[in-house]
């Protein structure tokens, strides 16, 4: 069972009812989900909601790890492998669309990137800058050059990451796939899609609330680490601003509009991801989340 959708739509309440009238396992398919230093910012399940039923996936990863989906897909075949030997029904929750497309379409075998290569190219682009490390990109990669931007700081030292740790461009990798582990045909997927305007209050409020909730003392513990910006972690919505007014550059209200904004263009490029890259899943609106469990459900057809 798969749950997609937006940011604040309800997938985590909805998985969280589902799994507890099917017998299920919820499974995390968000990326900043993954880290144990979010909790709040990322509205993770509450500790009470993952002790309900049984939750994956979730806060198992350190901020300082560069976390892939070729990771995450490796952990999920584990957790996907004991839900299925105890007997319960998988629900992937989230709204990583890469994730999800790496559960039902497969994903490219890159293998992972020895730390001091990722290391020394994070370095140098601190240091020379993303233009000099997209020249030398140019050199050894002339089309994977090509398709970037000279200051796309995070796609060139990815580039350049694969050909100093394999030897090959990342576009040779992308033509060797890993299978996927739920293939479309046969699963139930369904994306929750609220109205736009709705939505986005929900969004604006959500935001204020983690804030009074303790998410400025969980970015302030977070930047005391001195992590790499380029991180995953350290890109989530609302860790850049809120972290610069903790610097003293910009006001707890202006930090506050920017997570909130940012939040929003996530949700509408989540809109997007799903309508134009995973057409199988089924579109519902969560206003009415008594039909729609009742709909997943029959779909499910559980004895």
């Amino acid at each position: 069972m798969l749950i997609a959708g937006p940011t604040a739509s309800g997938k985590s309440a909805l998985a969280l009812d589902l799994a507890g009238a099917v017998g299920g396992t919820v499974i995390n398919a968000d990326s900043m989900q993954v880290y144990r230093d979010l909790r709040v910012l990322t509205a993770r399940p509450t500790a009470a909601e993952e002790a309900a039923v049984p939750h994956r996936l979730y806060g198992h990863v350190d901020a300082a790890v560069n976390y892939s989906a070729g990771m995450w897909l490796a952990d999920a075949a584990s957790v996907l492998e004991d839900a299925r030997a105890e007997g319960r029904v998988p629900i992937f929750t989230g709204g990583s669309g890469l994730y999800f497309k790496a559960l039902t379409r497969g994903l490219s075998a890159v293998p992972p990137i020895p730390a001091e290569i990722r290391e020394a190219i994070r370095g140098r682009l601190e240091r020379d800058g993303p233009e000099a490390l997209h020249r030398e990109l140019a050199r050894r990669d002339e089309a994977g050059a090509g398709r970037l931007k000279p200051r796309d700081r995070v796609r060139i030292a990815r580039a350049l990451e694969v050909i100093e740790a394999t030897g090959r461009p990342l576009a040779d990798w992308h033509r060797e796939e890993l299978p996927p582990l739920l293939p479309p045909e046969g699963t139930v997927a369904v994306f929750l899609a609220p109205e736009r305007a709705a939505l986005y209050a929900r969004i604006d409020a959500r935001f204020v609330a983690m804030m009074d909730s303790g998410a400025l003392e969980e970015v302030a513990a977070l930047a005391a680490r001195r992590l790499d910006p380029l991180l995953p972690a350290m890109k989530a919505h609302g860790v850049p601003a809120l972290i610069r007014h903790l610097d003293g550059e910009i006001s707890r209200e202006e930090a506050i509009r920017i997570g909130q904004l940012d939040t929003r263009h996530y949700a509408k490029r989540q809109f997007t991801w799903f309508r134009h890259q995973l057409d199988e899943f089924l579109w519902v609106s969560p206003d009415d989340g008594r039909e729609v469990l009742a709909m997943i459900e029959s779909r499910l057809n559980l004895p």
